[in-house]
C-alpha cells in the first residue's frame, strides 16, 4: 500500500489566534501565518529574507484544539491543502488562498515541551480492556503495541 501524504506548511503564528464559528455553526480557527525564508550565498551562508504571511484556517475539533494550545509567535507545522477562492476587495475580484490545517502541531525542532500522556495512556488501557480474547489474532500485533519510554542509561553503539 501505498504512503498517503497531503501538503503541508511551517512557519509561525503571526497574529492573535481567534476562533470564531461558520454559519453551520462549526468552530473554525483562524491565525495569520508567517514564513521565513533564506537565500544560499556562492560561499555557504545564508542571507535572511522578508518573511511572507499567509492566512491560516482550521475547523471543528482540531480549531477547538488550536486555539486553546497556539499563540502568536508559537512555530508550527501543519498538514492539509491550499484553499483557493475568490474574494471582493475595493469592488475588485481578487484571487486568494488560505491553507486549511486537518492536523497541526508545534514544531519540535524550534518548540521546547513536555507531553502530558495520562489521558491517552487511559484511552489505550479503556480501548484494549474490554473485548479482547487472548485466541483473537485479527489484528496484527504491532497495532496495539506501545514503544517502551526512552531509557535514561547511556546507549553504546558498536
Amino acid at each position: 500500500m501505498a504512503i498517503h501524504t497531503q501538503q503541508s506548511v511551517s512557519g509561525f503564528i503571526a497574529s492573535d489566534p481567534q476562533l470564531n464559528y461558520t454559519s453551520k455553526g462549526e468552530p473554525r480557527f483562524y491565525a495569520r501565518v508567517g514564513q521565513e525564508h533564506f537565500r544560499r550565498e556562492g560561499d555557504g551562508t545564508f542571507t535572511r529574507l522578508e518573511p511572507t504571511f499567509h492566512d491560516l484556517v482550521a475547523f471543528r475539533a482540531t480549531a477547538e484544539r488550536a486555539h486553546e494550545r497556539f499563540a502568536k509567535g508559537d512555530n508550527f507545522v501543519a498538514e492539509g491543502y491550499i484553499h483557493p477562492y475568490k474574494t471582493e476587495r475595493d469592488g475588485q475580484s481578487t484571487d486568494v488562498e488560505e491553507f486549511v490545517a486537518k492536523k497541526i502541531g508545534h514544531d519540535l525542532a524550534r518548540t521546547t515541551y513536555e507531553v502530558d500522556r495520562t489521558r491517552r495512556t487511559q484511552a489505550i488501557v479503556e480501548q484494549d480492556t474490554p473485548t479482547r480474547a487472548p485466541a483473537d489474532r485479527s489484528a496484527p500485533e504491532h497495532v496495539s503495541a506501545r514503544r517502551p519510554s526512552p531509557s535514561s542509561e547511556p546507549a553504546i553503539g558498536m
